[in-house]
């Protein structure tokens, strides 16, 4: 692997490919941060302009922009509560009350170290673990993507609200989205209402942006009535406690690597368990959904520790575990590589210079980010009235250059009108995107268990790794449960009749 790995350095570090390597995530960072752009988006144009290239620079100007894009999408997040990718989800949730604070150039400093960290790990993590992670992926059973798709909407129906009845209401609304369209194991139309638009469902970043992109500009709308200042901006430089970060970095980074090599799942998944787990070990947990800093570092360190690690069982087995990890196989074969062990016995030096770029791109985001970080923040200082029509129209335009449809763009809208009613009443949006995203997968895999079994239940409960996320539901329902009974048991004593 050394010998490989020291054949393909002198290949990167080539000026052509540098060049397309900075390209590629500038580029990255700015798709990112364009609501309703992806990286499978970026990537799926870019190959048609790669025909020409050599493969090793088309596949270093890929690598830039997969983790340029992971990292852009917190920008939004942060700045407007818009997540411009469906990984900074998560990132919302503290990222912009730090933004409300005045605290936007740190949160904006802490998303950066915490991405460039995590997708460092995840690059030295397919250098050097890539066959034998790959492994663990074969392992997981249909049952087993059940249970792990149930935990993920019980941990963030549970842990994200105050009120645990409101999150799971959330989760309800986001399985009924999810269920929209054509049942992928029967071809059976479901709630389409014999509109052609509806049959291939609900288009996820529709329903994003919709629920957190237009209640806040309508909130600014509002607020823009009655006053007409930007949001703050923090004018004394804070100091950053970095040490106390490195933790939240290595149990995150561990996070998404797993969560990365196990097909189907994703960067959005990788972040919010993150995040959930973070507040979890917190004994300072209440902080968490207000601007705790930590609350940045977790999701963003995590999402960005699952783009190489998505790329271990592609690479190594041909099996793409996500929607840009196809895409990238598409690049490959491209230019005439063919994904699996032969790619590592045939090309080694394109395929780990592939690996060493996804490395690279790391640092070189790290440091584009840095220089950009400084105007990414001026975004605050415009004022309400001009702020929020501009969010609902880059929104706007967003959705309608997905498919060019005009009616995606009134059911984002609908969706907005939806979500901002829900904020008025404190059901939280978040648990309802994350439910349309595990919702099919958690059916889908449920379905497929029971054909397997013939109808047998007992299949869901055979495997180790199912009881392990089985425990870990419970856990994540009984805790709260417990510390609520005991905070009523503490508050009664302390009422109680006073000793003569």
């Amino acid at each position: 692997m050394f010998n490989n790995i020291l054949t393909a350095l002198p290949l990167i570090f080539s000026v052509n490919v540098i060049i397309a390597m900075v390209i590629g995530t500038t580029v990255g960072i700015m798709v990112g941060a364009l609501p309703g752009l992806s990286a499978t988006m970026g990537i799926a144009v870019l190959i048609p302009l790669t025909f020409t290239m050599e493969p090793l620079v088309a596949l270093g100007m890929v690598a830039g922009i997969y983790n340029g894009a992971m990292y852009g999408g917190s920008i939004p997040a942060i700045l407007l509560r818009i997540p411009g990718t469906p990984a900074g989800i998560a990132t919302v949730f503290d990222g912009y009350p730090m933004a409300q604070k005045g605290q936007a150039p740190l949160a904006l400093k802490i998303s950066l170290v915490s991405s460039a960290i995590g997708s460092a790990v995840s690059a030295i993590a397919l250098l050097a673990l890539a066959p034998p992670l790959a492994a663990i992926a074969l392992k997981f059973s249909p049952a087993d993507y059940f249970w792990l798709a149930l935990f993920g909407m019980t941990a963030i129906a549970v842990l994200l609200s105050s009120n645990p009845v409101k999150g799971l209401l959330s989760t309800c609304l986001g399985l009924v989205v999810g269920i929209v369209g054509i049942d992928a194991m029967t071809g059976a139309e479901r709630f389409s209402f014999g509109n052609i638009e509806l049959l291939s469902g609900i288009n996820i970043i529709v329903l994003l942006t919709g629920l957190f992109a237009i209640p806040p500009a309508i909130d600014l709308a509002i607020n823009s009535m009655t006053s007409q200042k930007g949001a703050k901006l923090d004018k004394v430089q804070e100091k950053v406690r970095w040490r106390s970060f490195i933790p939240v970095w290595i149990k995150s980074s561990i996070l998404g690597v797993v969560v990365g090599i196990i097909p189907a799942l994703g960067g959005n998944i990788a972040a919010v368990l993150a995040w959930n787990e973070q507040r979890r070990s917190d004994p300072d947990n209440d902080r968490y959904g207000k601007g705790e800093p930590k609350g940045v570092a977790a999701p963003e360190c995590a999402n960005n520790a699952d783009t190489a690690a998505t790329l271990i069982p592609a690479l190594t087995l041909g099996i793409p575990g996500s929607a840009v990890a196809a895409v990238i196989l598409g690049a490959l074969l491209v230019h005439g590589l063919r994904p699996g062990p032969q790619l590592f016995r045939d090309d080694p030096e394109i395929v780990f210079g592939f690996m060493l770029s996804m490395l690279v791109t790391a640092i070189l985001m790290f440091v584009i980010g840095r220089l950009g970080a400084r105007a990414f923040v001026h975004v605050l200082k415009a004022p309400p009235a001009l702020l929020a029509p501009m969010i609902i129209s880059l929104a706007v335009v967003g959705i309608y250059s997905i498919h060019n449809s005009m009616f995606e763009v009134w059911l984002m809208l609908g969706f907005g009108l939806l979500g901002f009613g829900m904020e008025r009443l404190g059901i939280p949006t978040a648990p309802a995107v994350l439910a349309v995203i595990l919702g099919p997968m958690a059916e889908e895999s449920l379905r497929r268990a029971l054909l397997i079994s013939g109808g047998s239940f007992d299949y869901l409960v055979q495997s180790w790794i199912s009881w392990i996320i089985i425990t870990m539901i419970a856990v994540t329902v009984l805790v709260p449960i417990w510390k609520r009974f005991k905070k009523q048991r503490t508050s009664r004593g302390s009422n109680g009749p006073s000793p003569q």
